[in-house]
This record gives structure tokens, C-alpha cells and sequence, in this order.
């Protein structure tokens, strides 16, 4: 039965021509490509660096060329793009840029660094389950809640996230935004996206020059992909493929895979 769009308390029915998804962006379809920056160098890998402003790995960087390539190839170029305001982001959209020989202006957007550790900034992991006052995540240092002295808890870089692609996405509605950013606040992104505690969203993994879709439609979120891994070459086996089976990852040589 119609909805009646006069009956109280009923929200009409809207187009459901986005249902007919393809390769193109739909008109009206504002959408971020959130792309984590590279591995960053071996000393800062054995602490919680949060917002210091470490380098990347630069002998890692030069053996990932076919997967920088990859991005270049991946990512639209002429659209916006942004990154953190650390090193290791913006490096990374230059290298990018770099292997696929065009150039493009990078446009710093502090909304997008990395959770601010405050004072706990460089603790070494050994030592950081004296600082903490709550019990850790899983899957992360902090819990969501826990606020570090001087620093912002996830439930805060949420906030912040959250803010910066709402505003974004009035500005630039319809286009694409590209954005090098952090693993913490590229999860806080999904928490945003899909309206879900903080908490929730330290469960997924976003690995180093990974690519997470997000999209507005009509005022909504959706999320395209998560953690997408570009092509970083034959002699690299990446942790999951879905054209294989369950069997097929537990038969795997011990060893394959990223490191750092």
C-alpha cells in the first residue's frame, strides 16, 4: 500500500534508483575514499606515536612501488584531495602521486589526524599497561572511552570525524574527496558512517595503504568496501582473498603477509 506522504508520523518513500548501484558515482552521491598511510618507520612501529609526527619507513616505502602504483590507479585524481597534517599521510599522497606520475594538490585537513595520546604520545607498548586506567580493546591500546591526560578518547575523534565529512559533504556534495588518514580515525569514519558505538568500530581491521569507501546519499551513510588492499605485486600474499576459501587461507605458508 502507497504511503501517504500527508500521514502523520510516515516518512514518504524516496527514489530507490540508488538500489541500481554500478561503477559510476550517482548524481547526488558524495563519496570519500579513506586511504591509511604507509608503515612508518621501525623505532616509532614500538610505540603508541598517536600524533607525533613520525616518518615513514623509507625502505619499505621503496618496496611497495607496485602498490602506490596500484592507487594511483585506483583513486579518482581530479577531485579533492586531502590529508592529516602528519608526515606519514601526506608522504603518502605524494608517493602515490609520484607512481602514477601526475601531480595534485594536497590539502591539509586537521579534522582527519590520528587520536591524540596526550601525554601518553611515544609510551613504548611494553610499558603502556601502567598508564592506562581501563581495561584495553581488543583490538586497540585504548578502550573507546578511556581519555589519555592532555589527549581525546575514540569517542571524541568520532566527533571529530564525523563533523569534518558532514561539512565536507555539504560543501562538495555530488563529488569525490580523497583522504590519506589514520587507521584510528579511518575506524571512527565507519563508526560515523554506519551510526555505531566507537567501541564497536575498533573491530575492524585497516591495514597500511588500505582504501575504505564511505557515501552520503540524500542525507544517509552507506558503506561501499572496507579495507581494501591495492596489488602490491606477485611476490606479496595478502592476508584474505574472496575468491578463496576457508581451507585455502589455513593451507598458507606461515610468513606471508605484511609486517609492521
Amino acid at each position: 500500500m502507497p504511503v501517504d506522504s500527508d500521514t502523520p508520523g510516515i516518512t514518504p518513500d524516496i527514489s530507490q534508483d540508488h538500489f541500481l548501484d554500478g561503477p559510476g558515482l550517482e548524481a547526488g552521491v558524495t563519496r570519500f575514499w579513506l586511504v591509511r598511510h604507509g608503515v612508518v618507520e621501525e623505532g616509532a612501529r614500538q610505540t603508541l606515536y598517536g600524533t607525533l609526527d613520525v616518518p615513514l619507513c623509507a625502505p619499505t616505502l621503496q618496496t611497495h612501488g607496485t602498490a602506490l602504483a596500484s592507487l594511483a590507479e585506483m583513486l579518482p585524481r581530479d577531485t579533492l584531495w586531502l590529508t592529516s597534517p602528519l608526515q606519514r599521510a601526506r608522504e603518502t599522497g605524494r608517493a602515490v602521486q609520484k607512481a602514477g606520475h601526475f601531480t595534485h594538490s594536497l590539502q591539509v585537513e586537521p579534522a582527519f589526524i590520528e587520536q591524540s595520546l596526550g601525554s601518553w604520545n611515544g609510551v613504548p607498548h611494553r610499558d603502556f599497561h601502567a598508564y592506562r586506567q581501563q581495561e584495553a580493546h581488543p583490538f586497540w591500546s585504548l578502550c573507546a572511552t578511556e581519555k589519555p591526560p592532555g589527549g581525546e578518547s575514540m569517542v571524541e575523534v568520532c566527533e571529530r570525524v564525523g563533523a569534518a565529512l558532514t561539512r565536507l559533504a555539504d560543501t562538495h556534495e555530488g563529488q569525490d574527496i580523497v583522504v590519506f588518514s589514520h587507521g584510528g580515525a579511518i575506524r571512527m569514519a565507519l563508526a560515523f558512517a554506519l551510526a555505531i558505538r566507537p567501541e564497536n568500530a575498533l573491530r575492524f581491521t585497516i591495514q597500511n595503504l588500505s582504501v575504505t569507501i564511505i557515501e552520503r546519499l540524500e542525507g544517509e551513510w552507506r558503506v561501499v568496501c572496507v579495507n581494501v588492499l591495492p596489488d602490491f605485486g606477485p611476490d606479496f600474499a595478502p592476508p584474505f582473498s574472496v575468491a578463496e576459501a576457508p581451507q585455502d587461507r589455513r593451507s598458507r605458508k606461515k610468513g606471508s603477509g605484511t609486517a609492521g
